[in-house]
């Protein structure tokens, strides 16, 4: 009898991790998407000062393992952030309710995708090592085109019919969820980047806002509120770094050599605002809020984090100079199981309509 696993909810995460999990054979019992109840259950036993993806997390957890699953597979991690953490807190709270499961924890590897690979030998079992290659190229293709039509799909909203982009974007997924075949992706990825152009007919929004932050609540709709639709339906452009592909590549595919590459870019960026590694996402946060000030293809930026994220507070504590010294407004939004959508939306109003528009030639096609 196969394994039931189950996996934490970020984003479109699910559709990359399917494609994997279903190639080695397991049985995936999905979460159900996360809701108020996901956060409720989180929340009632988690740490009070927890932050908000640690709580949303668990939530996907307990109701995962309400419906069966035996085996839940979590990210490790290690350096300031608090994400490190995570999977063996957890684990304690889970095993303290009585749950009856087992936890895989898989740390990013140091050296590419053959050292994660091991990894999952040895917690999983022997496998075919073709299948899990087929399930890894699919499963990373399918995050590239992800990606792919998101950023067409946040060109096109703010100057089209949102209802006609959501249909659009929910049916691309719907099909890519199903396919299995590594040609029919980059297919099926074009065909929808099309469609969204063809709603633009070539035009763009002369409002841009840079979102920076840490990657869950950027990644994770219920995390944010929904913030990067919001922002669309606003009329605003969003404009970002942090992509599911892009937190794939930086965790299992990316050696050694190529991470010390990838955090001395950072560096170079964010100086001298910020001159070394914090943990999380906070060194990316000052780094591309500079990028994006400096480029001159923003009116603005806004950094989402969950309250009490450490790396992104201290981003935060220098952002305000960045803010000063390119002219560009800069809000820093900050969420927990506390935040309010009515609130949110009332910031996100007030903060756009005081951006200047962008000049259109800066930001090509």
């Amino acid at each position: 009898m196969s394994q039931k696993v189950t996996y934490p909810h970020m984003g479109t995460l699910n559709i990359v991790l399917n494609s994997v999990l279903h190639e080695l054979g397991l049985e995936v019992i999905e979460p159900p998407p996360t809701s108020k109840r996901t956060l409720a259950l989180g929340a009632a036993n988690s740490p009070e000062f927890a932050c908000l993806p640690f709580k949303i997390t668990l939530g996907n957890f307990l109701e995962a393992l309400e419906l069966g699953a035996e085996t839940i597979i979590m990210a490790g991690g290690c350096g300031p952030c608090r994400f490190g953490y995570y999977a063996q807190v957890q684990r304690e709270i889970l095993t303290d309710l009585g749950c009856n499961f087992q936890m895989l924890v898989l740390e990013a590897p140091q050296n590419g995708w053959l050292q994660f690979l091991h990894r999952i030998r040895e917690l999983l079992g022997s496998f075919p090592v073709r299948r899990f290659r087929r399930g890894w190229l699919l499963g990373l293709a399918k995050a590239k085109a992800i990606d792919l039509v998101e950023m067409e799909m946040e060109k096109t909203r703010p100057i089209a019919n949102p209802t006609i982009v959501d249909q659009i974007y929910q049916a691309f997924l719907t099909q890519l969820a199903a396919i299995d075949l590594l040609a029919e992706v980059e297919t099926l990825a074009s065909e929808y980047s099309r469609h969204l152009r063809e709603l633009r007919q070539g035009r763009r929004s002369p409002l841009r806002i840079g979102v920076v932050g840490e990657i869950y609540t950027v990644l994770e709709p219920s995390a944010n509120l929904d913030l990067l639709k919001k922002l669309g339906n606003l009329g605003v452009e969003v404009i970002r770094d942090l992509r599911l592909s892009h937190w794939i590549a930086e965790h299992l595919t990316l050696n050694a050599k190529k991470k010390a590459a990838l955090r001395s870019e950072l560096e170079r960026w964010a100086k001298p605002y910020l001159q070394y590694f914090v943990g999380g996402h906070g060194l990316e946060s000052v780094a591309h809020a500079l990028r994006y000030c400096q480029s001159g293809l923003v009116s603005g930026v806004i950094q989402i984090a969950p309250l009490t994220c450490m790396p992104e507070i201290v981003a935060h504590s220098v952002l305000p100079n960045v803010s000063r010294d390119f002219g560009k407004p800069i809000l820093t939004i900050y969420v927990d199981e506390q935040t309010a959508e009515a609130g949110l939306q009332t910031r996100l109003e007030a903060f756009v309509d005081l951006l200047p528009p962008v000049d259109i030639s800066l930001a090509g096609s």
